[in-house]
């Protein structure tokens, strides 16, 4: 099979969708499900608070820089060769982790997982649109999308209920029976595909390397490093803005640049990139705030926070099953205007959250915002890569990835700057309204307004809860606008005149 090609009809496409998805999904969830696992590998690993994170920052950062060469090693050493060794070194690293001994062994073996794990989402897309026919990729990338989005909403979910019911390491330990299940499936039906010869550009590489991995370390570390007070941001920084700098110029008067300029000349494409970045906030910001706010002001435990959550990825699957069928009937633009409006309705809801509310509202809010997603995924995806030419597609299914994780960790990082700002400021001017001579507060609490120390301590908390409400609400409204300004996108995207060619859905969906 030659890639970007349409591929016979294949007899064994059941069982390579379900290993293709059994790897997909295994990765996917390891993007979210060491996160709650932290506090007790901190006190197995003797790490510090401020070191146990490079558990998750060494995983991102790989990741990240691998990412954009999953195109060049498809082609140099062959799509089905690359896959299967992504997933058996996924799986290997995953036994890795679980056998850490110590933090540094553990952020090693966290490092090799992510650069296993980084061609794992975008090939498994490009194999399913290969056994798939044209008129049915629609509706094989909204089963996949519908798998791949479910993953961040559980993984937080799986790794509490695994840590508490029996460790940590199960958390890295439950890919092997998935692994291995998907390897075999791999092994025996997976078509292979013809390579294809292509120089490496080792310095337009290392410049864009240079670039994600300065930018996803400032990301990752911004919070802890208090931002732009810290000279280690700041270098960051400069590197971030250096290597993407010198790669844009590079690639420009290449001869056989490590990415073609050519592909970002297609509108569509290019427009996707912006609508896949603008997503990747969405989801994953909205997904780093719910499970604090919930145990935090409500006192959820995880087990109940998964649950409260888990509609969401119900009316994420129930949309893009949906949309799979009519993507090809309505014009996708429409879909994707809807989605977005469907999404900002959501983060409009959220921001009527009070600590005084049951579940209800959580619950709705967010089947709101996973049919919205959902509805945006599929279209999106056709309308950004219907124009694109093949030769390009294994690079740009790539580049959305990384695209769609950058906007993911902005937002992470956007959503928990403004909150602990907006914390502090809350609470700031709530305290100083808290004065023995407030007539509302000597009705409320005497005893505080008399100065009892029992009484203080409670009023304090009441206030830091409120604060903090008012912080989530405040992030929920920074997003429903950033929504909102996606929306003109819509009108610098061109309507497919004929049906999209195969591959037409790129890795967005991924991790």
């Amino acid at each position: 099979m030659t890639p970007g090609t349409e591929s016979a009809p294949e007899p064994h496409r059941g069982l390579i969708t379900l290993a293709l998805m059994l790897a997909t999904i295994m990765q996917v969830l390891d993007t979210t499900i060491a996160n709650v696992a932290l506090p007790s590998m901190r006190a197995d690993l003797g790490a510090s608070l401020d070191t146990i994170n490079w558990v998750l920052t060494s995983y991102i950062v790989a990741s990240a820089i691998v990412t954009p060469m999953t195109g060049w090693l498809s082609d140099r050493f062959g799509r089905k060769e690359v896959f299967t060794v992504s997933v058996a070194g996924f799986v290997v690293t995953s036994m890795a982790c679980g056998l850490a001994w110590n933090l540094s062994s553990m952020v090693g073996f966290r490092m090799l997982q992510g650069v296993f794990g980084a061609a794992i989402v975008p090939l498994s897309q490009t194999f399913l649109l290969d056994i798939n026919p044209r008129e049915k990729h629609g509706q094989a990338m909204a089963m996949w999308g519908a798998g791949i989005m479910v993953g961040p909403i559980i993984g937080p979910t799986l790794g509490g209920w695994l840590t508490e019911s029996f460790n940590w390491r199960w958390v890295f330990f439950i890919n092997l029976p998935v692994g291995l299940l998907a390897l075999a499936g791999l092994s025996a039906y997976l078509p292979s595909v013809a390579r294809r010869a292509r120089g490496f550009d080792f310095f337009g590489f290392a410049m864009l390397a240079l670039g994600v991995g300065a930018l996803q370390l400032m990301l990752d570390r911004g919070g802890e490093r208090d931002w732009f007070a810290s000279a280690e941001i700041w270098i960051e920084l400069g590197l971030a803005i250096s290597g993407f700098w010198i790669f844009a110029f590079h690639i420009a008067g290449a001869r056989k640049p490590f990415i073609d300029p050519r592909i970002f000349a297609d509108r569509n494409f290019a427009a996707g990139l912006v609508f896949i970045f603008v997503i990747g906030i969405v989801l994953l910001a909205s997904l780093a705030l719910l499970p604090p706010m919930l145990s935090g002001i409500f006192g959820y435990p995880t087990v109940t926070t998964g649950l409260v959550m888990a509609p969401r990825g119900v009316g994420v699957m129930a949309s893009m099953i949906v949309v799979g069928r009519l993507v090809h009937r309505i014009d996708a633009r429409k879909l994707v205007v809807l989605g977005l409006l469907l999404a900002a309705l959501s983060l409009w809801m959220m921001t009527g959250f009070t600590p005084q509310m049951d579940a209800t509202p959580v619950i709705l809010s967010g089947v709101v915002q996973g049919v919205g997603l959902g509805l945006v995924f599929v279209p999106l995806s056709t309308v950004a890569f219907a124009t694109l030419a093949p030769e390009f597609r294994a690079d740009a299914t790539s580049l959305f990835s990384l695209v769609r994780n950058i906007g993911s960790s902005i937002g992470i990082s956007i959503v928990a700057l403004l909150f602990t700002r907006n914390v502090q400021v809350n609470h700031a001017e709530m305290s100083a309204l808290m004065t023995p001579w407030n007539p509302v507060l000597r009705a409320a609490m005497p005893t505080a307004a008399a100065g009892d120390p029992t009484a203080l301590a409670r009023l304090d908390g009441l206030v830091n809860q409120q604060a903090a409400m008012v912080a989530y609400v405040n992030d929920f409204l920074a997003m429903m606008l950033i929504t909102l300004a996606a929306l003109p996108l819509v009108f610098v995207l061109r309507k497919p005149k004929t049906a999209p060619v195969a591959g037409a859905v790129p890795a967005a969906h991924a991790d």
